[in-house]
């Protein structure tokens, strides 16, 4: 039995955010119940690589959205949203969620107020871009760019550039996670609810704490490419066969470094404390990429890492895939239809009590039979008439 086997999830949820939580949930073993709009449903299922002959199963939908039952509902109309009030009581759903924007919440009948009147201890979950205070639609990199990651990512003297992965996003799900824990213990010991508002933007920016105070004081902070504002060297260097990333803490490591064989030319007076190394850090990251061009990649590797100096190569995503300490820790969800095989990573705990393996991302309304069946007790004509009017 996993952790939160006994817990119910239905989310309104569609692109990137929500759906990377609620997977988690359904990792840790939650039932996640995704609704969508009838039609088309979320515009993911149509992004990307289409693995699958059949539309809405294009590869961009499938990594977030393993492990979850997909039902459609329209709660445009007025007996969709009666369905959905009574999917809340009669499943019973312990946690509502919804990445939708806030000035929907009314019309579409799933604001706190209205589900709390249904479930008084209903945990409540809505992820905006920036909260209950503006509602202005916004994706990952609007956000990156307005919350200054932009301005710390990129070359020196080159302009803003985006992160490679959708880190808004996922730092967005990372807060709500830990939001509901705690909303689930504040449940545990006084059997209420919750209101949780996730803002994308907040979020954001709480993790630059130290970009932002230190700039609040006075100092400069700004992109400076590979290397580090305080330490030197920390950048990527090329060998002889690809590159790795080195990262010198102190000055006991340098020390270090210019013993080795290869490296002894580098042991100048003026690089022997951090402050000295930063003050001519251009000149010093060529000096280190001579030397280390000179040298097969697992042979530095193997040089640094007995001498206690940080270092990795930067690896292919097909490496990350083989790296020895992941390799047996990925999730599988495999789809007996097709025999696609969907991989997933592993999660952050190292002793996780999750599953080990996913059901395979649902269809557009999959399980629209069997939740309105089972648990409305709607037969098929009545699921076939719903679905002609256009409610599911």
């Amino acid at each position: 039995m996993t952790i939160l086997s006994s817990l119910t999830i239905l989310s309104l949820e569609q692109a990137t955010t929500l759906p990377f939580l609620t997977q988690r949930l359904a990792r840790d073993g939650a039932r996640v119940i995704r609704v969508e709009p009838p039609g088309r449903g979320d515009p993911n299922r149509y992004v990307g690589k289409k693995f699958l002959d059949e539309d809405g199963m294009a590869s961009y939908f499938l990594p977030n959205n393993c492990g979850k039952q997909g039902i459609t509902l329209n709660l445009a109309d007025a007996e969709g949203r009666s369905i959905l009030h009574s999917l809340i009581s009669n499943l019973p759903v312990d946690i509502f969620a919804s990445n939708n924007r806030t000035s929907s919440y009314n019309k579409l009948g799933i604001d706190y107020e209205t589900l709390k009147a249904i479930r008084p201890d209903i945990i409540w979950l809505g992820i905006t871009g920036f909260g209950p205070e503006l509602d202005e639609a916004a994706y990952d990199p609007v956000l990156q760019a307005r919350a200054g990651w932009m301005e710390l990512t990129g070359e020196a003297n080159g302009s803003p550039l985006v992160f490679g992965l959708p880190m808004v996003d996922l730092g967005a799900s990372e807060h709500a996670y830990g939001a509901v824990m705690k909303a689930l213990y504040k449940r545990a010991m006084t059997g209420e609810g919750s209101k949780i508002e996730i803002s994308m933007f907040r979020s954001a920016v709480s993790w630059m704490a130290s970009p932002l105070m230190l700039t609040a004081m006075g100092e400069k902070v700004t992109r400076r490419g590979n290397t580090h504002q305080f330490f030197a060297p920390a950048s990527v260097f090329p060998t002889r066969d690809g590159y790795v990333y080195v990262a010198i803490g102190n000055d006991r490591q340098w020390e270090a470094l210019t013993k080795l064989p290869g490296f002894e030319s580098l042991a100048d007076e003026k690089y022997q404390r951090n402050a000295g190394r930063i003050g001519d850090v251009e000149n010093l990251n060529r000096r280190i990429g001579d030397c280390a061009r000179a040298m097969a990649t697992t042979t530095l590797m193997a040089a640094l890492n007995n001498i206690g100096v940080p270092v990795a190569k930067v690896n292919t995503l097909n490496d990350v895939l083989d790296d020895p300490l992941l390799k047996k820790s990925f999730v599988s969800a495999q789809d007996h239809k097709s025999q696609t095989k969907a991989i997933l990573p592993p999660l952050a705990e190292v002793a996780a009590d999750g599953v080990t393996e996913l059901s395979f991302p649902p269809r557009l309304g999959e399980h629209n039979e069997s939740i309105y069946g089972e648990v409305l007790g709607l037969d098929h004509t009545k699921i076939a008439a719903l679905k002609e009017r256009g409610v599911i």
